[in-house]
Formats: structure tokens, C-alpha cells, sequence
């Protein structure tokens, strides 16, 4: 189990890494811009890919999990927050994480940092909160549960709702042998009336009626992105969007990261998100070669700590926690 274990946890954080680091180029794209510039963008468009704030948070995620388990508190993630926010180590991401950042050093204390955030439904907890998911593999309602936890020091109602179903998926995804169970604990674990729910509900449908990649890509772009909206970051649209491009991948890794980021939009956390979940869902070796010989450490731009860090030894971290925790 150890052994399978790892696979799937490396492949998640690796999974998400490498789609953070394929989709950040065109980051605020039109899926058009994106088509007329660089036709079908099906590989890295630098020459030194690296992930942005979508790995260095989930890194944080993954490290907060490791040092305080199953048991860690809205208060624990606070006080390691502070404590980057004290040695002047942490400059956010994006504007939640800024916001949250800024909230934190005028007083407020979690829940109020998410609630009173201009970004609360932001798509910030999604990017980072894969490693719940593999924290808790095989127990979607405890990694939904374990994703308010650590999102409520950013978000509230629809940020969190978009952490929430990304944290069940990525637990089914490291058990599970069906992409479609995998999809749909993403909507079992958060309330039916909800934004998010509705979105993904209609990103499933509208990916599963397509023929193509790039069928899919087109019109996930054009008809469940919130266009009246003068940025990207919208949870929601993000998660929904990166559930359309891995029904339209049907769970394979390097399809669905590649259809996710030719949506375009928040392309570096769409494809971020869909990495993770197939990530975890395919294990290691569903992530093509040349793309892992090639994803840099992260630099330590949000989080300076984490600069150099190995995301090979997170997981085999987190998954020694895991398994330590079980020994209890």
C-alpha cells in the first residue's frame, strides 16, 4: 500500500505542478488568443517551466499537513501563516491570499480573514488544497471536511465549496479505478444549491457531449466562463472548468491537462487542478517523461522558505505521515 501510495501522491503534486507550470504562459488568456498565437498548446512554452503560486501553496498545504496531521486546527494554519507573514517570507498569490495576508496583519483572525475577503470565492483554496485529498485517500467526506480547514483562513461559501469537491476527487482519485467516481465525488461532498455544484454539474455535461479535445476546450471557454467578470480567478468557473477538460481527457493525465489549459482563462489553476485529480488518479507513470525531466523547483516566489524545494520528498513525507498516524 505504501508503494502505491506514494505513486499516487507524487503523481498528484507532480501531476498539479507540471499543469501550473504548462498553463501559466497564457494565464488570462482568451481560449481564441491562446488558438491564434500558438494554435493547440499541447507542451511547455518556456524554456524553464516552473510552478507558480498554485504549487507553492499546495507545498504549504502538504507541510501543514505533515507537521500537524489529521488534527490540525484553523488556528495551526493561521499560526503558520503568521509566522511566514513575521520573517516578511510570504507575499501572497493571488488577490485572496493577498487579501487574507493583508487581514492577518490588521488583526483579524480566521474565520474573518476568509469571510471578510473581497475574494472569498476565489479560486485560491482549490489551487493549493490537493494534498488534503491525498491525506485523506479513500475517505472523500474527511478530505472535504479537512479542506474547510484550511481554506477558511482565505474563502468562504463558494471559494470553499471549489477546495471542498477538488479534496474529494483527489481522495477517490487515489483509490479509485474509475475516472467517472472520481469526477463525481467532486459533487457529492458540497451543498446541491450552490454556485460551484451547478457549474461543474453543467462543465460535466457539456464535456461529456463533445467530440474532441478541442471541441471541449472552445466551448468550456465560451459557455461556462463568467466573461462579465474583469478577471480569471473565479472558483467556481476555475473547478468547473477543469472538471470539463478531465471528462473530456476521460481522466488521462496529459489529455486532460492539455485540454485544461487551452481553455484558457485561469489556465495555469485550471490545469493545475486537473493535474492533481489525474494525477493522483493515474500515478506517476501517467505523466509523460519528458515533461517531468523538464518541470523546475519551485523558486520561492509567494512562500521564500520554500525555494528548492523537492516535490518528490513532500510526498514521500506526507505519505510517511499518513502512515504514522495510522500507527496511532
Amino acid at each position: 500500500m505504501t508503494d502505491t501510495l506514494f505513486d499516487k501522491a507524487y503523481g498528484c503534486l507532480l501531476g498539479l505542478a507540471i499543469g501550473d507550470a504548462l498553463g501559466a504562459p497564457v494565464e488570462g488568456w482568451s481560449a481564441g488568443q491562446i488558438s491564434e498565437t500558438h494554435g493547440w498548446v499541447d507542451d511547455f512554452l518556456t524554456d524553464a517551466p516552473v510552478g507558480t503560486d498554485d504549487t507553492e501553496f499546495a507545498i504549504l498545504t502538504a507541510r501543514n499537513l505533515i507537521q500537524y496531521g489529521e488534527k490540525i486546527t484553523p488556528e495551526d494554519v493561521e499560526r503558520e501563516w503568521r509566522k511566514l507573514i513575521d520573517t516578511r517570507q510570504f507575499f501572497g498569490g493571488g488577490f485572496s491570499e493577498a487579501a487574507a495576508i493583508r487581514n492577518l496583519k490588521m488583526g483579524l483572525s480566521t474565520p474573518l480573514t476568509g469571510r471578510n475577503n473581497p475574494e472569498m470565492w476565489s479560486d485560491g483554496t482549490a489551487m493549493r488544497i490537493a494534498p488534503v485529498g491525498i491525506f485523506c485517500a479513500g475517505d472523500p467526506a474527511k478530505a472535504a471536511g479537512l479542506a474547510l480547514i484550511d481554506g477558511m483562513i482565505s474563502h468562504a461559501g463558494d471559494g470553499l465549496f471549489a477546495a471542498q469537491a477538488v479534496a474529494a476527487s483527489v481522495a477517490v482519485a487515489a483509490v479509485s479505478s474509475s475516472w467517472d467516481e472520481v469526477v463525481q465525488a467532486g459533487l457529492r461532498y458540497i451543498p446541491h444549491d450552490s454556485w460551484t455544484y451547478r457549474l461543474i454539474e453543467r462543465a460535466i455535461l457539456l464535456a461529456d457531449a463533445c467530440t474532441s479535445l478541442q471541441e471541449a476546450a472552445r466551448r468550456l471557454h465560451d459557455e461556462i466562463s463568467v466573461h462579465q467578470y474583469y478577471w480569471v480567478d473565479v472558483g467556481p468557473e476555475a473547478v468547473a472548468l477543469a472538471y470539463g477538460a478531465i471528462v473530456a481527457g476521460k481522466g488521462n493525465y496529459r489529455d486532460s491537462v492539455v485540454c485544461a489549459v487551452n481553455c484558457g482563462r485561469d489556465a495555469d489553476t485550471i490545469a493545475a487542478i486537473a493535474g492533481a485529480i489525474t494525477g493522483a488518479y493515474q500515478g506517476i507513470a501517467g505523466i509523460p517523461e519528458s515533461w517531468i525531466s523538464r518541470i523546475n523547483p519551485v523558486r520561492g516566489k509567494c512562500i521564500v522558505p520554500l525555494a528548492g524545494t523537492d516535490i518528490k520528498s513532500v510526498a514521500e513525507e506526507l505519505v510517511a505521515k499518513i502512515h504514522l498516524e495510522q500507527r496511532l
